[in-house]
């Protein structure tokens, strides 16, 4: 690949792919019930803290790292210890991890996305409104969808839309893609929100995400799961920021695009809990549940039943759309990456290898898909962001990691840098890891 490797054409859209790698369902099914299940203010102050130290930290290292190996996990591993013991190999067999962490998750996302582009579809058609509020067939429609073998054809849908997307290129395919999907996605939850802000009722909604109650705070299961949240909501996990950083100018200032990414992040996280939460309670509804259960059951029958409701719920699963096609393109796009350059493929060819291997899996673990995705998140992902965050802090050392970070800048990282990725990120990736593995998921 060498001189002639793609790249992102601008720094807008790099920012923007990066954005879709992050915003995904963490941040539309899981972040709301968050808010609501911890108390609105009390989950938020936590959330934020923690995303600030993981942007300031982890999303900046992994950016850095990628572009300065131009080259995904393996390669980019395979130069820490190169650096520090003059032994590639041992570095690039620790990077399979996160390529196959990357890939496992793509794999469970594919049978995701293939649910909601089934519900963006009968969306459009009516097929959703149409049902009411019979739980009973809204029930079955989601348990018919997410059986064994349940949803095959909606699954090769998504998985040769995602293909499609990234034959074309990184600047040709998923820059353009996410220069279309993500400023309509942030258009329409604004849009979905004010009229939800119009609907009576979900003042209360409102009034519970500013609430605080200063003694929840002393919970410190309250702090692992924010801290959760904000880790994999980032999409910090050695695979995803890596490689798009691989295919960043080294004019680029990594900094502020970290900076850029988990500000817009954490406000489609917001935006999603303050259509979701008021949109509940307008509905007079209870919000007990996180998951797909909250996306494909509760929210639609509360959708179902708001004046204007065939419009919400349109706008509301064209917006999961695109959150979830942007995030599953970055999770294919390290697996696609490795087979170019450990196998020479070109793109296509690597892109088409990889969609029938991932398609394949994916529709024979659509009854399992859960524990499928529990599983991956809680152990492999954590584990990449700790190897990562290793490779780059400790193994490569500080010189690399410094210079790999203020290419691009006009004013060089501060000193807190290296301390609170050596000191705070490392360990606080190993807590994920344990933690999670404690509590059965936290991402």
């Amino acid at each position: 690949m060498g001189k002639h490797r793609d790249g992102f054409k601008s720094r807008t859209g790099f920012v923007l792919a990066c954005i879709g790698s992050a915003v995904g369902m963490g941040n539309i099914w899981r972040f709301p019930y968050m808010v609501s299940d911890w108390g609105g203010m009390t989950f938020l102050l936590p959330y934020v803290l923690f995303v600030v130290l993981i942007a300031s930290t982890g999303v900046i290292e992994e950016m850095a790292l990628g572009r300065a190996a131009k080259s995904g996990p393996i390669r980019a591993f395979g130069k820490c210890t190169e650096i520090r013991t003059g032994n590639k190999r041992t570095g690039e067999v620790i990077g399979v991890v996160p390529v196959l962490g990357s890939l496992a998750l793509a794999i469970g996302y594919t049978v995701v996305v293939g649910w909601i582009f089934k519900y963006a579809f009968l969306a459009i058609t009516g097929g959703l409104y149409r049902m009411g509020q019979d739980m009973d067939a809204i029930s079955g429609l989601f348990g018919g969808t997410a059986s064994s073998f349940g949803n095959n054809l909606w699954q090769v849908i998504a998985m040769i839309v995602t293909g499609v997307i990234m034959a074309y290129g990184i600047a040709g395919g998923i820059e353009k893609a996410n220069k279309v999907m993500m400023p309509l996605l942030f258009v329409l939850f604004l849009g979905l929100g004010a009229y939800i802000f119009t609907l009576p009722g979900s003042g209360h909604g409102y009034r519970y995400i500013f609430t605080l109650n200063p003694q929840g705070l002393l919970n410190p299961r309250l702090w692992i799961y924010a801290f959760g949240q904000a880790f994999f909501s980032l999409s910090i996990a050695g695979n995803g920021t890596v490689i798009y950083g691989s295919y960043l100018s080294d004019e680029e200032n990594v900094v502020s695009s970290a900076r850029n990414v988990a500000v817009f992040d954490t406000l489609a996280a917001l935006l999603a809990a303050l259509v979701i939460i008021p949109g509940m309670a307008a509905g007079g509804a209870e919000l007990s549940s996180g998951g797909p259960g909250l996306m494909f059951i509760y929210l639609l029958n509360v959708f179902n039943g708001m004046p204007g409701g065939r419009i919400v719920e349109l706008v509301f699963y064209i917006c999961v759309l695109f959150a979830g096609l942007s995030s599953l393109v970055n999770l294919y796009e390290a697996p696609v990456e490795m087979m170019q350059e450990r196998f020479g493929l070109n793109r296509r060819s690597a892109v088409i290898v990889i969609a029938v291997f991932g398609g394949a899996i994916a529709l024979m673990i659509q009854g399992i898909v859960s524990g499928w995705m529990d599983a991956v998140s809680i152990y492999i992902c954590p584990l990449g962001a700790m190897l990562a965050a290793i490779m780059f802090f400790w193994v490569a050392g500080e010189n690399f990691a410094l210079t790999a970070v203020n290419k691009g800048t006009n004013k060089p990282i501060g000193g807190w840098f290296i301390p609170l990725g050596k000191f705070v990120l490392v360990p606080a990736a190993f807590i994920a890891l344990v933690a999670g593995a404690l509590l059965g998921g936290i991402g």
